[in-house]
């Protein structure tokens, strides 16, 4: 499946006005994914490009409720007391974070799949709108406001974008 975004693509800065659920929103994200090429470099970090596209999925496969199992307990507690707020405020990623190992694609990860792929899950996140994800529960952090939802999910791939110079 093709995901074709109809707006111009732009760079966007984070703030609390980004709604992952606003289709403007949505379609300016994959605007920028689709910026990105096979042979990009990161300005910082190991992955590539391809592995980049797929490690972003994975969140949105997680909050989708496709292949998720709860945290062990102990990484549920690791979680809640060190990373929510971070994760879940509106303030970007700094560059180099660690990536969890079970989020770390293979090197040899197919570009175009991944690129298409992560359009499709963040249309398809976007689709179930805010009031779906009210409450919902994370696989490590438990249940999330639609607004921690939105910032988590919104600036984890605009991280990742900037990370790619889009």
């Amino acid at each position: 499946m093709t995901i074709t975004c109809h707006r111009n693509p732009t760079t966007l800065s984070f703030g609390n006005s980004m709604d992952i659920w606003d289709e403007k929103t949505a379609d300016a994200l994959c605007a920028r994914i689709d910026l990105l090429t096979p042979d990009a470099q990161p300005l910082w970090g190991k992955m590539n490009v391809a592995q980049m596209l797929g490690h972003c999925c994975i969140p949105y496969v997680q909050a989708l409720g496709s292949g998720t199992a709860r945290a062990p307990i102990y990484l549920r507690v690791i979680m809640l007391l060190f990373y929510k707020r971070r994760m879940t405020n509106d303030v970007p990623y700094k560059q180099g974070l660690l990536t969890v190992r079970a989020m770390i694609m293979p090197p040899d990860s197919m570009f175009e799949p991944n690129r298409e792929r992560l359009k499709e899950l963040i249309h398809q996140f976007s689709a179930k709108g805010r009031l779906f994800f009210e409450g919902r529960r994370h696989y490590g952090l438990g249940p999330l406001t639609s607004d921690e939802w939105n910032n988590m999910m919104y600036k984890h791939v605009d991280h990742h974008l900037r990370q790619f110079r889009v």
